[in-house]
């Protein structure tokens, strides 16, 4: 560690919920305030959840080990092979030991967040995300979707989102559509920008540029696939599934059938 002892603090706020770092290593707070200076919250952003941040190796993991989040004595336990964490959702507060990566960081962030979601009615999801016209677009898909293209033949005026995990979360009768920090291919982050959730797009490859209605149910379905849920808890995916299934009774939903031409985005106008 270098200077002071006291731990660098880093409050990384997406979709208005504020994660709390608190880091020993000051040149590792650095990277991941670097990394994330989009979304570093203003002076008096409430604190949804608090870490404290080691730089050390995870305790007796295979380094190959896949994303594992269990619940245990109501605390979760979050692992993988470059990390390991505790988080308990009744105080609000964990831990988190790392190697030195920041994108070991940005996965916590990820599941620390589908964990919040959950239990506030909104859920994250694979899918590019626009701002076009004052109405939030989501557009959908598993990874070879589509996503990044529609990202790249996005018009002048699309605010882009994300090109990979948007943020929806329901605020009393609408849900809205945030922007993340988590990028796909193209490598840059989204904004810190939400808007009304207008319409939700299923994402695939066509040979003419198509809108097909969906029902809600075989909508709740596909949308299902593309929500990112890492936990091993039956009531916390009882509650995505409930807000899957609310949020395409709510808003429109299409299967976007398009070539990869511009002119799909008229379509969307």
């Amino acid at each position: 560690m270098t200077g002071s002892d006291a731990p660098s603090r880093l409050l990384i706020e997406i979709a208005g919920l504020g994660v709390a770092l608190n880091c020993e290593d000051e040149e590792f707070a650095r990277l991941v305030a670097g990394a994330y200076s989009s979304f570093l919250a203003l002076p008096g952003t409430p604190v949804a959840c608090e870490f404290a941040v080691h730089i050390a190796p995870p305790r007796g993991t295979d380094p190959d080990e896949d994303v594992c989040v269990s619940l245990a004595d109501g605390k979760w336990q979050i692992r993988r092979g470059d990390f390991e964490a505790e988080f308990d959702p009744r105080a609000r507060q964990g831990w988190v030991r790392y190697t030195a990566n920041p994108y070991s960081v940005d996965t916590v962030l990820r599941i620390v967040h589908t964990l919040l979601a959950a239990d506030a009615g909104g859920f994250l999801v694979h899918a590019a995300g626009a701002i076009l016209n004052g109405r939030g677009l989501i557009l959908a898909g598993a990874s070879g979707a589509g996503k990044t293209t529609m990202c790249r033949l996005a018009p002048p005026d699309a605010v882009l989102l994300s090109d990979e995990i948007c943020y929806v979360m329901r605020h009393g009768e609408e849900y809205l559509v945030h922007g993340t920090p988590f990028a796909g291919e193209l490598g840059i982050p989204g904004v810190k920008v939400s808007a009304p959730a207008a319409v939700l797009y299923l994402l695939a490859r066509g040979n003419q540029h198509r809108l097909v209605p969906l029902k809600p149910a075989e909508a709740a379905r596909q949308l299902l696939r593309c929500i990112l849920f890492f936990a091993e808890d039956a009531e916390l995916a009882g509650k995505v599934f409930n807000s899957a299934c609310e949020f395409v009774r709510r808003t429109p939903v299409y299967r976007l059938e398009f070539r990869p031409e511009p002119g799909v985005w008229e379509l969307l106008r």
